[in-house]
């Protein structure tokens, strides 16, 4: 089997389902696009041995049986889906990959002790509906029927409308998830650029990191630029260069891996010649370990709280997301790094900022993640790329560890 072949075909071919005219891809939940890619996926799964199934909401599974311990099941895999206008490998690459390094696996030692099984998931990234981690949340029995049920598309286009019109629908859940589960292994290209610019290979995920996210506002009072005193306004802008100057000195002096991230901005009136009366902006806040983070972003708090006081501002501050960190299973993750070594490969022990379906996996099952590297660290963007002998050296060490999972008593 020429896996570099496989590889480099496989991606060819699948990224031509939902490209944009414009470059790159895009291919929401429940659209045809998605569907078609979803069923080349299952042919590329009947091809190379595996039993294709759906399951109620539209998860996609190729599966082949352990010849001795068939009850156990080594899982990998990834989402199908895709941000608008995002690149060829963000979520599809851990899909191929999957089923690339179980044909690979097949051919090279036939049948294994334990079960096989490729997970194509049906969604992950919100890009359609404000709904995230679809699929894997369904997976593990998570994903609630009310959280979606009330939703459109930005077309006004009901979730479950377009659910049923694929030929999906809401899973039974009386079912409980499933018990056979031992291991799940998810590749992922690292959208970021730490991999790269160390000139590495793997990088071996430990540890997916945890997020908290607010929206703040502050208030102050509009007034004419020329004619109100430096000394009499409520210049709200004013207050927020001094949170976010002051946040992110904070966050330098706390150091890696705390990123601390002001990614909107929207002042009011936002006019040349108005004191800006109001500012909306957002914080997002991550670290791996759930006491820094915690501790990090009340303090932030109190100090965005002085702040507003001192400067005769009102503050409403909304934390909508609390995400704590999700640790990769021990076990499986020397199991990936003895994967690393045995291949030979430049890698390095390193956690996710970003997060991934691993991170509601994880918590249920052993897992753990693969990265290879991003270039330039640029990702959901058409100019998304990682050199193909990057990515065949991923394929590598997944088989590898899905060897050691699978093969081995």
């Amino acid at each position: 089997m020429d896996l570099n072949k496989v590889l480099a075909d496989n991606i060819k071919n699948l990224s031509q389902i939902g490209s944009d005219p414009t470059g790159g891809m895009t291919r929401l939940l429940y659209t045809d696009s998605w569907l078609e890619a979803q069923k080349y996926v299952a042919n590329q799964l009947t091809d190379a041995g595996l039993t294709a199934t759906f399951d109620e909401v539209g998860n996609l599974f190729g599966r082949i049986e352990g010849t001795k311990y068939p009850e156990e099941t080594i899982l990998s895999g990834s989402h199908i889906d895709t941000v608008v206008n995002g690149g060829t490998l963000d979520g599809q690459f851990g899909v191929i990959a999957a089923y690339v390094a179980i044909q690979y696996l097949l051919a090279t030692y036939g049948q294994p002790l334990r079960s096989l099984e490729v997970i194509s998931m049906a969604e992950e990234e919100g890009s359609r509906f404000p709904t995230v981690f679809w699929g894997s949340k369904n997976f593990v029995r998570e994903a609630k029927r009310s959280d979606v049920e009330d939703i459109a598309d930005f077309e006004g286009k009901k979730f479950v409308d377009e659910m049923r019109r694929q030929g999906f629908d809401f899973r039974d859940e009386s079912v409980p998830k499933r018990d056979d589960i031992r291991a799940f292994v998810e590749i992922h290209i690292e959208q970021g650029n730490v991999l790269e610019n160390e000139a590495l290979q793997i990088g071996v995920v430990n540890n997916i990191a945890g997020q908290r996210r607010y929206t703040i506002v502050l208030k102050g009072e509009a007034n004419h630029a020329g004619t109100t005193p430096m000394g009499y306004r409520k210049d709200a802008v004013y207050g927020f260069s001094k949170i976010c100057s002051e946040i992110i000195d904070r966050a330098v002096q706390v150091g890696d891996p705390l990123v601390v991230t002001f990614g909107k901005v929207e002042p009011k009136p936002n006019t040349v010649n108005v004191v800006p009366g109001e500012v909306l902006f957002t914080m997002d806040c991550r670290h791996t370990d759930q006491e820094v983070l915690k501790n990090f972003t009340e303090e932030a708090e109190a100090f965005m709280k002085e702040v507003a006081k001192d400067h005769q501002l009102d503050i409403a501050i909304d934390l909508w997301m609390d995400e704590a960190p999700v640790p990769m299973n021990d076990d499986i993750v020397a199991t990936v790094e003895k994967a690393a070594k045995a291949e030979k490969m430049k890698y390095k022990m390193m956690h996710s900022g970003a997060g991934h379906d691993s991170q509601i996996i994880a918590p249920h099952y052993p897992s753990a993640m693969i990265f290879v590297p991003s270039t330039k660290g640029i990702s959901h963007n058409p100019a998304e790329e990682t050199k193909h002998e990057d990515l065949v050296a991923g394929v590598k060490v997944l088989a590898k560890a899905l060897y050691e999972l699978a093969y081995k008593e």
